[in-house]
């Protein structure tokens, strides 16, 4: 076995033992990056250290501990607030709301599961009230953290601009972001239409078997409403109108424009100008935010610190370190011969697309699109490609299957979903994560590498 195959057998042994187990594959890859760099690549320990990600590490610590302050002093139940009376009663802009809360979080910087921890225990106790799915209500909520998740201030995004610059096409940061931005749009309308659909038939079945002595088993599967007194199915089936009476009726709990929360959601718009405008680092730029709140509200700084997702933190930077130390050895440059053996860099697109998906499924996207980024490099650079529709259709691929239970953020769905839904709202994530490995990769390499869109 060469040392390339070790190099790359190793991390995907780190893949499997974090995606099954509570050890992290970036603690994991970390030691493995000093033992396969030193004893098997020759590489000393001064330059695997080298390899560590200094600037993804200042971007995720400072978008993660600036929305952990976000949601500690109660901002995101300000912006929930809104959202609830910009609703009224308008039941459809619950979803829309929600997408959008989720997109803005994101676009901001926000890590996407921090996003989708922020609003998803809001929006799913919101959707319910209006007697929607918490299904479809979670998987709007995926895809507007998604959606957000190429602006060139988030993590995702900062790996995509690092692909396009990589490639000779910096100038198509914006498009890689708006590209995503309605494809995840669009997959949101088609996942909400399609579950609120099913639940509708679902209950309707229900009403009629009751309606003849046999309730249907099993008729609250898929994260629907909770029954209301009197139990059964009629109960499942009426609920929804019920609930959206009971949500027109009531006052929402007000939460007030504090000064703090006011400076929050200046802080957030300044982030964007610095970032945006002046070209300011994200992770910088997080921090100066940050440091300004805390010095607001000194109070926060504790929980704001403890609060991080500092697993994701070391899961993140471990597997990109090693993949430094993989391209030092120059195993990323024989995987890169492999594919460009292909002979055709748009079949290579498609294969990229569909190892990505199957592989974020069950790991970090963030990672994975770290592990994958010189490989995408050449093929992006074909003459024959556009280098934006290639990583658009790269970046789509690893992020669309985060709705898995097995991945982060199909995680914070399923613990913040009620007990009882939890074995069919399971089983739901995991179909549509597979439906999405199946469909999504071909279909955005046919729109964007093909098509040539760009």
């Amino acid at each position: 076995m060469s040392v390339s195959l070790i190099a790359f057998a190793v991390l995907i042994a780190a893949f499997a033992v974090g995606s099954f187990t509570r050890i992290n594959a970036g603690l994991i890859a970390t030691v493995a990056a000093f033992g396969v760099g030193t004893l098997v690549a020759g590489l000393t320990i001064k330059d695997v250290i080298g390899q560590f990600p200094a600037g993804l590490f200042f971007i995720l610590v400072g978008a993660t501990l600036l929305f952990a302050i976000v949601r500690i002093n109660g901002t995101i139940d300000l912006l929930a607030y809104w959202a609830e009376l910009l609703a009224g009663n308008r039941r459809f802009l619950v979803p829309v709301l929600m997408f959008l809360l989720t997109a803005a979080l994101a676009s901001a910087g926000a890590f996407t599961p921090a996003a989708i921890a922020i609003v998803a225990p809001v929006g799913l106790a919101l959707g319910s009230r209006f007697g929607i799915s918490t299904l479809s209500m979670g998987l709007v909520i995926v895809q507007g953290a998604n959606a957000g998740a190429f602006s060139p201030v988030n993590p995702f995004g900062v790996l995509g601009n690092v692909m396009l610059d990589d490639a000779g096409a910096s100038q198509d940061s914006l498009k890689l972001y708006l590209y995503c931005f309605a494809f995840n749009a669009v997959l949101a309308v088609i996942a909400y239409l399609l579950i609120e659909s099913i639940m509708k038939k679902r209950a309707a079945r229900a009403a009629v078997a009751e309606g003849n002595g046999a309730p249907e088993s099993g008729s609250e599967g898929l994260g629907s409403p909770a029954p209301t007194a009197g139990g059964g199915a009629t109960a499942l089936m009426t609920a929804p109108a019920a609930v959206v009476v009971e949500a027109a009726e009531r006052t929402p709990v007000k939460v007030a424009a504090t000064p703090i929360r006011v400076a929050t959601l200046l802080g957030i718009g300044a982030l964007l100008v610095m970032t945006t405008t002046f070209g300011l680092d994200v992770g910088v730029a997080s921090l100066v935010v940050a440091l300004a709140l805390i010095i607001l509200n000194p109070g926060v700084q504790k929980p704001a610190v403890e609060s991080m997702p500092w697993s994701a933190i070391v899961l993140v930077t471990g597997i990109v370190t090693y993949v430094g130390m993989l391209e030092e050895m120059g195993a990323l440059e024989e995987l890169q011969a492999g594919i460009a053996g292909l002979g055709n860099s748009s079949v290579a697109a498609l294969i990229t697309s569909y190892v990505v998906g199957i592989v974020s499924a069950f790991a970090s996207t963030t990672g994975t699109l770290g592990v994958i980024s010189p490989i995408v490099t050449p093929i992006a650079m074909d003459p024959l490609l556009t280098p934006i529709g290639v990583v658009t259709a790269i970046a789509i691929s690893s992020s669309v299957v985060d709705v898995s239970p097995m991945s982060t953020s199909g995680a914070l769905l399923m613990a913040s979903a009620q007990p009882k839904d939890e074995r069919m709202f399971f089983r739901a994530l995991l179909l549509w994560a597979v439906a999405m490995i199946a469909v999504v990769p071909l279909l955005v390499w046919l729109v964007f590498v093909q098509l040539g869109i760009g």
